[in-house]
């Protein structure tokens, strides 16, 4: 398969009156007390391995003492404002366990994880630069699809909140040969129903770590959910096959799955019941 490249780099785009007001008014704009700028002021760093010793391009970032505390405190409520009421008597029982700044791609994001010291369970959110066409993405994703998005913005920062899942490429490559017959139809229909949702909303580049796969068991099965997590390219490319993920090379497993699992005419029907459900959506706002 050949393979599909981005034609321009996608500038950040300002957040603009119009979208700030509509911001206010769905309460996604909410006053924080950090920005992304502040985490920039790290010390040093550590590369972050996974548990294969493979480089993530992820690092590990440490700041002065002198700033630490304060950026921790910081944290913590942006967590509780973006999960709770932003009630700071809990904060005695979460930590900041890891603040982690990306190198690859083009938010440059960082990952913090906090973990409660009562039951030991973690979770993570993001820290980017606010980018409208991100923003909108989220937004879009937010109306449209069968998930709800928690995100915030404030001036020129963006938080989101973690998509679990398991990352789409690594899915491919370990848990996609070890699935039943059942469950490789099943992930067929989704990915179709995926593909086409993207397209009509315009989210680009979907290539497979862009998007996580979600297994839920439900009685003696898996059910299989595709989501996607990068919303950067949002009605920006002008060439249409960028808003298809099966045009994507590091998709093609996925494509060589529907090919061999579902037909045509079922290809159709499972694109029209994905039309519909939009249709529905949308009749909601």
């Amino acid at each position: 398969m050949e393979d599909l490249k981005i034609s321009k780099r996608k500038p950040s785009f300002p957040i603009t009156e119009k979208l700030h007001n509509y911001l206010l008014e769905y309460n996604r704009n909410t006053k924080i007390p950090i920005f992304y700028d502040d985490l920039l002021r790290f010390q040093g760093s550590i590369v972050v391995y996974d548990k294969d010793d493979n480089d993530t391009l992820w690092i590990r970032v440490y700041y002065n003492e002198f700033e630490r505390q304060e950026i921790e405190q910081s944290l913590k409520k942006v967590y509780t404002i973006l999960h709770s009421d932003g009630n700071e008597n809990i904060f005695q029982f979460l930590s900041v366990d890891a603040i982690d700044f990306c190198t690859f791609g083009n938010s440059k994001p960082f990952r913090i994880k906090i973990r409660n010291i009562l039951n030991d369970n973690y979770t993570y959110f993001y820290i980017k630069t606010a980018d409208a066409s991100r923003v909108y993405g989220l937004e879009l994703e937010h109306m449209l699809s069968p998930y709800n998005l928690n995100f915030l913005v404030y001036e020129n920062t963006l938080i989101e909140e973690h998509i679990a899942g398991i990352p789409g490429d690594e899915f491919i490559k370990n848990f996609l040969p070890k699935c039943s017959n059942s469950e490789k139809t099943q992930i067929a229909k989704e990915f179709v129903k995926f593909n086409e949702r993207c397209m009509i909303r315009l989210l680009g580049d979907m290539r497979s770590y862009n998007y996580v796969i979600v297994p839920t068991h439900d009685f003696d099965h898996v059910v299989y959910k595709i989501r996607a997590i990068d919303f950067d390219q949002q009605s920006y490319e002008g060439k249409l096959n960028i808003y298809r993920p099966q045009f994507f090379k590091e998709n093609f497993k996925m494509v060589e799955l529907v090919t061999e699992r579902v037909q045509k005419f079922s290809i159709d029907q499972y694109k029209i019941e994905e039309r519909s459900i939009l249709v529905k959506t949308t009749k909601k706002f």
